[in-house]
């Protein structure tokens, strides 16, 4: 009994067969044919080569929420140079918090040299050409997040010999811990005292005619250093064409998530506006000379992941441009076969063109056979 079910069900699988089997006497092959098929089968291997590196390949997404943490400190990194000795410039954080925070507190002043050596040159002007491509191809971003290019290509590198020349300008490089709330970093002309209103800078031992605040920005972030990620201000030079010249800088802080296959962590990106002038009481250009950077922190959060196709839809895919090919050939493979015949028979040419004289009618009855439509089932 068991035996005559297992039979059964064997003979329903058989019936149930999608691929049924053609005698090979049945099937007759032709060059036409043949070369469609190489044809398909070239344009099957070229499209799976294409999906495979499709498949291989990775996109960033974005995602935004609301920022939820207000507590936390935020880092700020600073590598600035200002073309003032060390002892005629200070540089403080002050918040909308009326929290000062002072340079002594992470910051380190080295009075260096304002010009670049030939080295040191070429690598601002690859900093800023990478600078100028960003802005224009926003693209080239999720590029940088899948490469992550470690922050010491950021890092300007060190003289090849020492200088004699005397230092005239001054390095402040190092990092605060500044509150979550929108703030001014400004260097200014006089180091910084505290203030019962606020604070105020000691300025009058200073001459007016060393003011210079010529500087170059050569690394500025907020949080931790993440690799893949190139600063908007990075690689900035600006030269003072008076000594009562004012900077401005105005940034708008992104707190963001990194996900990627080589890097995971918390930074944060900015966007930044700039704006320069000459302070002239005369003309109503009222003002302190130095170099302001004024901050907020947006409420929102991004989140960037780096996503891959799943492997499910990969081989999806690939049924569809293996199917869609045998199906698309076969059909524009019949229909020019189709053609053909209809204007072989009509000109007598090929196959239809009759060998004797006597054998016209035979022809003319081939041809009407040939085109004479398939009675209705």
């Amino acid at each position: 009994m068991r035996r005559l079910n297992r039979k059964k069900t064997l003979n329903l699988v058989k019936e149930l067969d999608a691929f049924p089997k053609v005698p090979e006497s049945y099937v007759e092959t032709s060059a036409s044919r043949g070369t469609v098929s190489l044809l398909a089968f070239t344009i099957m291997g070229i499209l799976t080569v294409l999906e495979f590196l499709v498949y291989r390949d990775t996109w960033m997404r974005y995602d935004y929420e609301v920022d939820k943490d207000f507590t936390s400190k935020l880092r700020l990194n600073i590598d600035i140079t200002v073309a003032m000795r060390c002892q005629y410039i200070g540089a403080d954080v002050l918040d909308l918090a009326e929290t000062m925070v002072t340079s002594s507190e992470g910051l380190v002043y080295e009075p260096v040299l304002f010009e670049l050596t030939p080295q040191q040159r070429q690598w601002q002007r690859m900093l800023q050409q990478i600078q100028s491509r960003l802005q224009e191809e926003i693209s080239l971003q999720d590029v940088l997040f899948k490469s992550a290019m470690k922050s010491s290509v950021t890092a300007l590198p060190p003289r090849e010999f020492p200088s004699t020349e005397p230092l005239s300008a001054c390095r402040i490089h190092g990092h605060l811990e500044i509150n979550k709330v929108a703030g001014n970093f400004h260097i200014t002309v006089g180091k910084a005292i505290p203030h019962p209103r606020g604070h105020a800078h000691l300025a009058a031992l200073v001459s007016h005619d060393s003011y210079n605040f010529s500087h170059r920005i050569d690394h500025l972030s907020f949080g931790e250093l993440m690799p893949g990620i190139i600063n908007p201000l990075d690689g900035t030079e600006k030269i003072a064409q008076e000594s009562n010249q004012m900077y401005q800088y105005f940034i708008t802080i992104v707190p963001t998530k990194l996900n990627t296959h080589k890097v995971y962590g918390d930074t944060h990106q900015f966007s930044v506006t700039e704006r320069e002038r000459i302070i002239n009481h005369a003309t109503g250009s009222h003002g302190v000379s130095g170099i302001f950077m004024k901050y907020d922190i947006s409420s929102l959060m991004v989140t960037v992941t780096e996503d891959h196709m799943p492997l499910w839809k990969f081989l999806v895919r690939l049924c569809g441009i293996i199917g869609g090919i045998f199906t698309t050939t076969g059909m524009i493979h019949g229909l020019g076969e189709f053609f053909v015949d209809i204007i072989c028979c009509r000109f007598k040419l090929g196959v239809y063109r009759p060998i004797e004289e006597n054998h016209a009618q035979i022809s003319s009855n081939h041809c009407s056979e040939t085109l004479q439509p398939d009675p209705p089932l």
